[in-house]
């Protein structure tokens, strides 16, 4: 029986899946949209629909929790040439990306945060694919122009 045991191992450690899961959430809210296997995709909604929701928060406490579901960057900065910061690491673009531009998109939403959609099986070993996005960023192809 599976009693209380809510979440997907993935055939991972769990120091692994967190940082799978960490990484995939990054990407996600960095490009706001990502192919990856359903239940990857399946796991990562909940991961990610929370930090959302702590992005709508706004305040410095919700930014420090935030941080946590993503990796840490930028800790020997001063490593670098002299007087010059290195590029934001994407942890940190990350999280700033998410309070600047996305939680202010879904301030007025309550909640359901991001879309799935399967895509099939891949090819070399059959695995079922899915992409996983953002509500608002849909995909938008260019207009052709009629001559």
């Amino acid at each position: 029986m599976r009693h209380l045991n809510a979440h997907r191992k993935l055939g991972r450690t769990s120091s692994h899946r967190k940082s799978l899961l960490r990484n995939l959430a990054t990407s996600l809210i960095i490009h706001e949209r990502l192919v990856t296997t359903l239940p990857k995709a399946k796991e990562l909604r909940p991961f990610v629909e929370r930090v959302i929701t702590l992005g709508k928060r706004g305040d410095l406490h919700a930014r420090r929790q935030a941080a946590a579901y993503f990796h840490a960057g930028n800790q020997n900065w001063n490593d670098g040439p002299r007087g010059q910061r290195p590029e934001r690491t994407a942890g940190v673009a990350a999280v700033a990306k998410l309070f600047d531009v996305v939680a202010a998109r879904f301030t007025e939403r309550p909640g359901g945060y991001t879309r799935i959609i399967k895509l099939g099986k891949r090819k070399g070993d059959g695995a079922e694919l899915a992409l996983i996005e953002l509500i608002g960023s849909e995909y938008k192809p260019a207009v052709e122009s009629a001559e």
